[in-house]
């Protein structure tokens, strides 16, 4: 049936008025590929309204495999519509490439929604041995860890030209010119990042007499889980009201980076430590500021991932062994202040071609 085909891959996708971090990264991926293989990919757009079965059918036929960056869109909004055109691929012969980026970390139920996916799939792409290992670590879905590969993950957005002022970028420079220490943290906000550890370092910071101002570049991702609730519960037990800024969402990325550029540094105490899909963590280290986390649990974690290997190395990226309390990451941002700047070149058109291959290769 595949010689009918005219592409090479047919990508899922939410569509452009989707801004969610799946939905980005699918487009991102899709402009890699073409540009290393122009014509070789089409796009399906699928949300509550668009994608008719018909649509769905006849998009398949013209294809050769399936690329589907699962769930496509956040949570809940789009679930069966990319489940029903991967069982339509697998009726039609052809390849279905499910790129799943977490597991462990994910709420139960989301868990139970994704297995189709990953049941469906001929190959599953991820991003860490650690997500792997939590993959075959799970009763469900163990067998499927046979069809995993490993591919290099690169951040999401890149450092624009020029930045974008803000009533916050105000804010946090007459902080910074009032000797205040701020602690940047990028990204969505949820139980697997550990936003409340954070606070528990700024706790320390604020009696060392280092003035810290918590920042949260971001939002919370809604959920059973309450994170919200919590973390203001435990901004007010530590005495932190006023020393903790949470952004909301923010739309432009001149803005993003005039607020990274405004970090002195960068904190994530994460449970599983470092893996090498963290992006948010790419996104951060391209401001200059040092980024202090949690060395990760696996020794190979990013041996399939030179690049993020080597802003480790280098420096950019400050790890504090795993088990530490929280005095040692306010040490470790101490001393990392007191250090010269790391510049490390970020070649973001390189790290796209890097997944962008990787990807290509299972097709």
């Amino acid at each position: 049936m595949t010689e009918q085909s005219r592409y090479r891959a047919l990508f899922l996708s939410a569509g452009p008025q989707m801004n969610c971090g799946v939905g980005y990264f699918t487009r991102l991926l899709q402009e890699a590929v073409d540009k290393i293989e122009p014509g070789a990919g089409a796009t399906l757009t699928l949300t509550r309204t668009d994608g008719t079965i018909g649509e769905i059918w006849r998009a398949i036929g013209s294809a050769q495999s399936v690329v589907c960056n699962f769930p496509i869109v956040a949570w809940k909004r789009v679930i069966w519509r990319p489940l029903l055109a991967l069982a339509m691929a697998r009726l039609r012969r052809r390849r279905v490439v499910l790129i799943q980026h977490e597991w462990g970390g994910l709420n139960w139920m989301r868990r139970i929604t994704y297995l189709p996916a990953l049941w469906l799939a001929n190959t599953i792409v991820m991003f860490s041995p650690l997500v792997r290992q939590e993959l075959a670590d799970d009763r469900w879905a163990r067998r499927m860890v046979r069809k995993c590969v490993l591919a290099p993950l690169p951040p999401n957005i890149a450092a624009p030209a020029g930045i974008e002022n803000s009533k916050l970028r105000h804010r946090l420079v007459a902080a910074r010119g009032n000797g205040q220490l701020i602690i940047g943290h990028f990204g969505s906000i949820y139980p697997g990042k550990q936003p409340n550890a954070l606070l528990e370092i700024g706790a320390v910071l604020k009696q060392r007499g280092l003035k810290p101002l918590i920042v949260y570049i971001g939002s919370f991702i809604r959920g059973v889980d309450k994170v919200e609730e919590k973390f203001h519960a435990r901004v007010a037990e530590l005495d932190l009201k006023g020393d903790v800024i949470v952004s909301g969402f923010v739309a432009s990325d001149h803005e993003v980076f005039g607020l990274l550029g405004e970090a002195s540094a960068f904190c994530y105490p994460l449970d599983e430590g470092l893996t090498a899909r963290r992006s948010s963590v790419l996104a951060c280290v391209q401001s200059g500021r040092p980024l202090i986390v949690t060395g990760p649990a696996l020794p190979d974690e990013f041996d399939h991932h030179p690049r993020f290997k080597e802003l480790i190395d280098r420096g950019a990226i400050v790890l504090v062994p795993r088990g530490s309390d929280s005095a040692a990451y306010a040490d470790r941002i101490d001393s990392a202040l007191k250090r010269p700047p790391v510049h490390v070149p970020f070649d973001f058109d390189g790290w796209w071609s890097d997944v962008a291959n990787a990807v290509r290769a299972q097709l």
